[in-house]
């Protein structure tokens, strides 16, 4: 069941999203879901997807652990820390070319932003000189 804001509603369980054993995760493993409306446009659109995980509603890219730093990502899309997902049976639909399970996360949040029609929020004093 989608509780008003697109997230998933099954009691609080999370399912943690698993790699294939030949994909070493050596910057940690997050995800970032958009409603499944969102996933072949945003897949296609994307220069670079690592692992995609989707089951009937959500569609979720393994990105380094972090990648919520210093960003807002836009609703309706979802982070999940170390991948663990309001998902039932999320299945790996889409295996990266190389040996690297990630999807770049500036791209894939610049993406989720404009398929959203929101402006990239980016956290004060990011980029500025020391």
């Amino acid at each position: 069941m989608l509780t008003w804001h697109g997230r998933r509603d099954d009691g609080g369980r999370l399912t943690r999203l698993e790699l294939p054993p030949s994909l070493i995760p050596a910057l940690g493993c997050d995800a970032v879901g958009v409603p499944a409306r969102h996933g072949f446009r945003l897949l296609g659109r994307l220069p670079r997807s690592g692992c995609v995980f989707a089951d009937a509603d959500w569609w979720w890219w393994i990105v380094p652990a972090g990648s919520d730093q210093e960003l807002t990502w836009p609703l309706p899309s979802h982070y999940a820390k170390g991948a663990y997902v309001p998902a039932a049976d999320p299945q790996l639909i889409s295996w990266p070319e190389d040996s690297s399970p990630y999807t770049p996360p500036i791209p894939l949040y610049l993406m989720a932003c404009q398929l959203t029609g929101t402006a990239p929020l980016w956290t004060a004093g990011v980029g500025e000189p020391a």
